[in-house]
């Protein structure tokens, strides 16, 4: 993936597209799995809530 599929300009802002880590803070973006999102700096994982 390249970085800049991980941004997009709105209003002439730039959007980040993905979730950040909350323990590695800004720059850190976490991968999206099918149920889950993790960090690969830290390992941090969040499960996806199932509807």
């Amino acid at each position: 993936m390249n970085k800049r599929e991980l941004y997009e300009v709105a209003d002439g802002k730039v959007v980040r597209k993905r979730m950040e880590c909350p323990k590695c803070g800004p720059g850190v973006f976490m991968a999206e799995h099918g149920d889950r999102v993790s960090c690969g700096k830290c390992g941090y994982t969040e499960f996806k809530k199932k509807v």
